[in-house]
């Protein structure tokens, strides 16, 4: 399954991790270095979640960020994915 959310559409993202070395400047040394920019990965916080909606009587099972959860307890459940497309 890919790590995406199914209400905001969140899914990884690419960036990079930048290794530096030496000493500042205003530490007294002749200034910092980039040696290595190796690549990683900003993955979305996402929970499996069984949410109860009132208005149709049942669960719906969702692969979720905790952005959209909060949303969702702002919105309400059935607001929220409804408009997501997932009832």
């Amino acid at each position: 399954m890919s790590k995406q959310c199914q209400v905001t559409g969140k899914k990884p993202v690419v960036g990079s991790r930048i290794r530096r070395k030496g000493l500042a400047k205003k530490k007294g040394g002749i200034g910092m270095h980039v040696t290595a920019v190796s690549p990683r990965r900003f993955e979305p916080n996402l929970q499996r979640r069984r949410i109860w909606v009132e208005e149709l009587g049942r669960h719906v099972s969702v692969r979720i960020s905790t952005a959209a959860l909060r949303t969702m307890e702002k919105n309400g459940a059935y607001a929220t994915l409804k408009e997501a497309g997932l009832i």
